[in-house]
């Protein structure tokens, strides 16, 4: 867009003269009108500059303010007023009130043709607008052969940024900086920082407009940023940060960013895809070793080589954990939204959370918009806990993505992985749909109770009594409380800090009645002969006791 003051630059109008000393130049011109009409506001398009003889105010100048105010109202961008023809020179009061409000008044030499002035104004506007398009189409040239050499996205940044001279950021739907121009690597702050600006005055960035405002610079000043959301795909769009955008030479125009942004929508679109294509790869494999594994027919195949290119490794540890990204169901068009959310979530969980376990794997499980975290190795209960916890907060904070965690049991055979999933799932149905504030779920197996469900009720209370003694259908509190640790601590796989973390007591209360229960048994608890009965004898006896 050409501005008064750019057009007063110019060599060739430079017999132009501005008038009143406090004329606004930054208006912007887009066209040029010759009219001595009084009422010419009502017929000529915003934007425009207006150059006249003022023969109709040659008796009355004063009707000039009238004239004045008319053209403001069409954001007019100034009148250009031949002087000497019909007016000897401007009355003072005019003048005075053209600088009150601003508004150019600019005198054309009396030698200078109005018509071939109009027409000098209205190549030069025409030609600039043929060269900016031009210009945008060169990106979109530059930019397209980019997309077909396959260049990355840091690529396209640096050159974007190189081409309008001024530094230039993308964000990822998480707001977080995945490229940066070459500005940054002189500068004695990074990209972040102005994202933390921008962040601290719009928290949520508009997903389907452009945006523009000021932020703090390094330098203490404020500075201008604009943003373009950049569509990826529907909901969850990346963003554009331009750095002082008003400093972008001619002949770039706004044109020519849109031209950028659009061809690098295609850019993260193809690479979305790549990468959807490549989980899909993985969740068939998933599905397959699933699937295979509970058909004991199908136990011959090598598992662990054909799962070498998905991550899976040779070890005696296979625990899995069943992700749900809670969804919108109640509406058909949803489910777009809702694959999108998964993915985001999936490409989070890879960025913050694996860098935490080694060799644990991210699959989408097919058909149901969920994912399986398979861990092939041994942690802390307590640690792993925190880990998805934090991880799924700090999502939650930037997005409407909310997760839940169920678990299956660990196995130590790549054959057992099945048995994992299946557990981790049926305990995700256990709580889907109910209303548990808890973010982490564990299975909890009831196989053995319905085997023994047909048996007559003094056989089940006669094993229980013998197995558990006092406590098998305590009634004191004491007891109560002494039960109650007991099977949170068969439940956790006797881990004394997660004992106490679920019932809120200190370790040490945990070992004295831990220490209680096998003085009551008369058995060690760890035994595994005992472990069996004293679980099932828990489980049966729980029954009675809910009944």
């Amino acid at each position: 867009m050409t501005t008064m003051k750019e057009l007063l630059d110019i060599p060739r109008f430079s017999d132009l003269k501005v008038i009143n000393a406090s004329a606004n130049l930054s208006l912007t011109v887009k066209s040029i009108e010759i009219s001595e009409t009084p009422d010419v506001a009502l017929y000529i398009p915003k934007h425009a500059l207006l150059l006249t003889t003022a023969m109709s105010y040659k008796d009355n100048q004063q009707d000039l303010i009238t004239l004045i105010d008319s053209l403001k109202r069409v954001d007019s961008a100034g009148i250009g007023i031949k002087v000497g023809r019909f007016l000897g020179e401007l009355d003072q009061a005019v003048i005075d009130y053209a600088n009150s409000v601003e508004f150019p008044l600019i005198q054309i030499p009396n030698t200078t043709p109005l018509g071939t002035l109009s027409h000098q104004l209205l190549n030069y506007l025409w030609n600039t607008k043929t060269e900016q398009m031009s210009f945008a189409l060169d990106i979109q040239k530059r930019f397209s052969n980019l997309l077909m050499n396959d260049a990355s996205v840091a690529r396209f940044i640096a050159d974007f940024g190189k081409m309008i001279k001024t530094p230039v950021i993308l964000l990822d739907p998480f707001q977080e900086v995945i490229a940066q121009s070459k500005d940054f690597t002189r500068s004695s702050k990074i990209a972040e920082y102005y994202v933390e600006q921008v962040l601290l005055k719009k928290p949520q960035l508009l997903d389907n407009e452009t945006d523009s405002f000021l932020i703090n610079g390094i330098e203490g000043h404020e500075i201008q940023i604009s943003i373009y959301p950049i569509k990826a795909n529907n909901y969850f769009p990346y963003f554009l940060i331009i750095l002082k955008p008003e400093q972008i030479p001619y002949p770039i125009s706004e044109f020519a960013v849109d031209q950028a942004c659009m061809v690098l929508s295609f850019v993260l679109y193809k690479n979305l895809k790549v990468e959807e294509s490549l989980q899909n790869l993985g969740g068939d494999y998933f599905a397959q070793l699933i699937e295979s594994q509970q058909l004991s027919e199908n136990k011959t195949k090598n598992w662990l080589d054909s799962g070498l290119n998905f991550g899976i490794i040779n070890s005696n540890f296979y625990q899995v954990i069943y992700i749900h990204c809670q969804h919108d169901y109640q509406n058909e068009w949803k489910k777009q939204y809702n694959r999108e959310k998964i993915q985001l979530a999936s490409n989070w969980l890879l960025d913050k959370l694996i860098p935490y376990f080694r060799d644990a794997q991210i699959f989408h499980i097919k058909n149901n918009n969920h994912l399986a975290l398979l861990l092939q190795s041994k942690y802390d209960y307590e640690y792993l806990e925190e880990i998805l916890e934090k991880t799924a907060a700090d999502l939650e904070k930037i997005l409407p993505i909310s997760l839940v965690f169920s678990f299956g049991h660990a196995y130590n055979k790549i054959e057992m992985i099945s048995n994992s999933f299946v557990e981790a799932k049926m305990s995700f149905e256990e709580v889907f749909g109910k209303n548990h504030q808890q973010r982490i779920h564990y299975y909890q197996s009831r196989g053995m109770q319905n085997l023994f469900e047909k048996l007559q009720t003094d056989e089940i209370h006669y094993f229980c009594q013998a197995t558990l003694k006092e406590l098998a259908y305590p009634k004191e509190e004491s007891m109560v409380e002494l039960r109650k640790t007991l099977e949170t601590y068969l439940d956790y796989q006797c881990e004394i800090t997660k004992t106490s973390k679920k019932l809120f007591i200190h370790r040490n209360t945990v070992k004295y009645r831990i220490d209680q229960c096998e003085k009551i048994l008369g058995t060690p608890i760890n035994d595994p002969n005992f472990s069996l009965n004293l679980r099932l004898a828990l489980t049966l006896s729980q029954s009675h006791l809910n009944g």
